[in-house]
């Protein structure tokens, strides 16, 4: 039974060996593997490692971009027994470190010279770490460190071994498990030390079957695999979903080519977290910003169409005529030309996951027909928990329970998850193991949310970051930062509010979407501080933060969380100086104590503040930033309420 990773893959290349399974595009020019070339790839590899020494039990780190040959590392470890780690590549040496060191690795697969170079580095505090595997030679022609191996050489190592043990590889993936852990993916590390999340072939190939049957995904199906291989989205989506369903995965040829790589291929099926949607809406903003006043009006009439109609639309809901007519010509002249700007003109369906999608975000792609849906869960539940089916999705819940989970609400409010994609263990940490397993199975998940009259499940916020202001109102400010980021001019936002008499905000202008703006009212700026800094760039911020109060107001119960004063930072929130996780979550114990100053300014009352703040800058290097922050108070609004 085709029940681990190998074996699929062994499935899939006797069923249909010609067809293809992964594509990367190389100097301008896509290369295709064909599911045999791929079965005969990760024989090679299994191979190469089985001589220099791999064993079953073993885990293998993996650091790199989205690459053909490091998706098949993953399914050659796991056909010798072993489990494969990834590892964030944008990551510095010091983070890399911790992992290598708790899961005990002697051999990684890194894609290049930039991921080299770091395990060589790290080879003085890992000294177990001897053989350095590399996909790309770029670079490295004069490196003669001892235990360094390229991809080329593995392999021929690799037909070798098969030569001389033509049924190793064979026995070795049939003597595969269901329940033997497929990966260890590492946690973010939001409050403390990652942890590593074992997880079974089981849970992985349950929760890609889920999905797959929901969504009808099948052999046809095209994905661009382009988020981080470490994150568990890529795994289930580029991974585990791409062997159950059989479909084509595609590699960009770099991070900077990935929009133009998008509407080349033209995926039918897409996955991201909402950042990257934000940043295609601030995208299409600035677009908008510059063109003609013709398109302008154009742009925003047809927007108001779809805003009315356009996820009724989708929905296969009743629709006046004169409204379908209307859209139907929004979708020649706006939305159709939208869609293929960000390459999303052939999408059948597009799920977002990894963190809350602001309801206002979620709506714009939705109304312009992009099948846009939520998939919410964590690593430790394989990112599968709920999941919204066609024609049942709410803009202000994650969906009903996904296939195989069962859910339940605490009588603290957390969400509590049992079923087919829970987590095996922590790695080496049966104490952090039994913190979040209760004695009937349910995974806690640490998220507070409520189940509606329909089986949907709406996400308030982290439990841990759920409070009260001192007026007893309930300040949950991941909400309040998703209405917030929905503003093109705003990358960033964290709430503060727990105990007080007010809620106050950090925001991050968004450099591109803002620096356009300033050229274009012939606005002079020395960088980002300087940007960040101008009275007419507050008076905007002022103006956005303004229309979120004013949302506020509306909203049963959040009228008394309306934000009341603000800085914008002199710096952007940047996951190298610790106050993001690598998949880009506010840290938001860390950012507090980080700038209690500034926070303290707020609340004091205070007009203006000064801040210098260490920084670490792409190329290693260390530095200060510093500024005179000015406070900015916003108009509170009345509550309103909605009429019956």
């Amino acid at each position: 039974m085709a029940d681990t990773f190998p074996r699929l893959l062994q499935k899939h290349a006797a069923e249909r060996p010609q067809a293809p399974a992964l594509r990367e595009k190389e100097f301008g020019i896509w290369q295709t593997w064909s599911w045999q070339r791929a079965l005969d790839e990760v024989r090679w590899i299994s191979g190469g490692l089985a001589a220099l020494g791999f064993k079953a039990g073993e885990n293998l780190a993996i650091v790199g971009d989205n690459r053909p040959h490091l998706y098949l590392s993953f399914m050659a470890v796991q056909a010798l027994r072993g489990v494969p780690v990834p590892m964030y590549q944008d990551a510095v040496a010091a983070e890399m470190a911790f992992v290598l060191q708790d899961a005990e690795v002697r051999f990684v697969f890194a894609e290049n010279q930039e991921q080299v170079d770091k395990m060589l580095e790290l080879r003085e505090s890992a000294p177990g770490l001897t053989h350095i595997i590399y996909d790309d030679p770029r670079g490295l022609r004069n490196y003669k460190q001892s235990g360094l191996i390229s991809v080329d050489q593995l392999f021929e190592l690799g037909r070798k071994h098969a030569q001389e043990n033509p049924e190793f590889f064979d026995a070795m993936v049939a003597s595969g498990q269901a329940d033997d852990v497929s990966v260890i993916l590492y946690t973010s590390g939001t409050t403390g030390k990652p942890k590593g999340v074992c997880q079974t072939h089981a849970s992985f190939i349950g929760a890609a079957r889920g999905g797959v049957a929901t969504d009808g995904l099948n052999g046809s199906d095209n994905v661009l695999s382009y988020l981080p291989p470490a994150w568990v989205g890529d795994f289930l989506f580029s991974m585990a979903q791409w062997m159950v369903a059989g479909f084509t995965i595609n590699c960009p040829e770099s991070a900077e080519t990935v929009s133009i790589d998008m509407r080349e291929i033209g995926p039918s099926y897409y996955f991201a977290p909402p950042r990257i949607f934000e940043g295609m809406l601030t995208s299409v903003s600035i677009r908008m910003e510059d063109a003609a006043k013709p398109k302008r009006w154009l742009h925003e009439k047809f927007m108001a169409v779809a805003r009315r109609v356009g996820s009724d639309i989708l929905d296969g809901k009743p629709v006046a005529l004169g409204d379908r007519v209307l859209y139907a010509m929004g979708s020649f002249l706006v939305y159709g030309p939208l869609k293929n700007a960000m390459g999303l003109s052939r999408i059948r369906v597009a799920y977002t996951a990894g963190a809350a999608i602001g309801p206002d975000l979620f709506r714009f792609f939705r109304s312009i027909g992009i099948n846009l849906k939520q998939l919410y869960g964590q690593t430790e539940t394989c990112a599968y928990v709920c999941i919204q089916k066609n024609g049942r999705v709410k803009l202000h819940t994650v969906g009903e329970a996904a296939p195989g989970i069962e859910l339940k609400i605490a009588d603290s409010g957390e969400v509590l998850v049992r079923g087919v994609s829970v987590l095996k263990e922590y790695y080496k940490r049966p104490d952090a193991t039994a913190e979040v397993m209760d004695a009937e199975g349910y995974f806690h998940t640490g998220d507070a949310g409520v189940i509606d009259s329909d089986g949907h499940l709406r996400i308030i916020d982290r439990a841990k970051d759920v409070g009260k202001t001192a007026s007893g109102a309930m300040f949950a400010p991941n909400y309040i930062e998703n209405k917030l980021k929905f503003f093109p001019q705003i990358k960033e936002a964290v709430c503060f509010g727990d105990g007080r008499e007010a809620v106050c905000a950090f925001l991050n202008i968004d450099f591109e979407a803002v620096g356009n703006w300033a050229e274009r009212q012939g606005l002079p700026y020395a960088g980002y501080v300087d940007l960040a800094g101008k009275p007419e760039v507050l008076k905007m911020m002022a103006e956005c933060v303004e229309k979120v109060n004013a949302d506020l107001a509306r909203e049963e119960g959040m009228s008394g969380t309306q934000i009341a004063r603000f800085f914008v930072l002199h710096k952007e929130l940047d996951p190298d100086d610790d106050e993001l996780t690598r998949t880009r979550k506010v840290r938001r114990g860390f950012i507090a104590e980080k700038y209690a100053v500034l926070v303290d300014a707020l609340y004091s009352g205070r007009t203006e503040q000064f801040i210098e703040t260490a920084v670490k800058f792409e190329d290693g290097r260390s530095g200060k930033v510093s500024a005179n922050l000015r406070v900015l108070d916003t108009k509170i609004f009345p509550m309103v309420k909605e009429a019956a």
